[in-house]
């Protein structure tokens, strides 16, 4: 069964190249996976789509909202720490959400 996660961040450039990193990362461990970023504009219009949501150090102050919305529709949300998101550790990343 495909692990649907997204990332969501204040536009979406950055995080982008985390998703690369995350994707190539479920590849190399066989994991079957759809990672997809968003910005936080579009995160209610996308977020019934996933099982698992992280949100970026940048919007962090969304956490709590965002959560909040994540908990009533049986999404899962974490955040992404500032460490694995600034070197871009796509393994560490994919980690967290898979142990959410």
């Amino acid at each position: 069964m495909t692990k649907k996660i997204f990332l969501v961040c204040s536009a979406g450039m950055s995080t982008s190249m985390v998703v690369t990193k995350m994707r190539e990362a479920a590849q190399s461990k066989g994991i079957d996976t759809e990672i997809k970023a968003y910005s936080v504009s579009e995160f209610s219009d996308v977020v019934d789509q996933y099982q698992v949501c992280l949100v970026a150090p940048q919007i962090k102050y969304e956490f709590d909202r965002l959560s909040g919305i994540c908990n009533e529709k049986g999404v899962k949300c974490g955040q992404i720490g500032m460490m694995e998101y600034g070197m871009m550790n796509g393994a560490a990343i994919l980690d967290a959400a898979l142990a959410l």
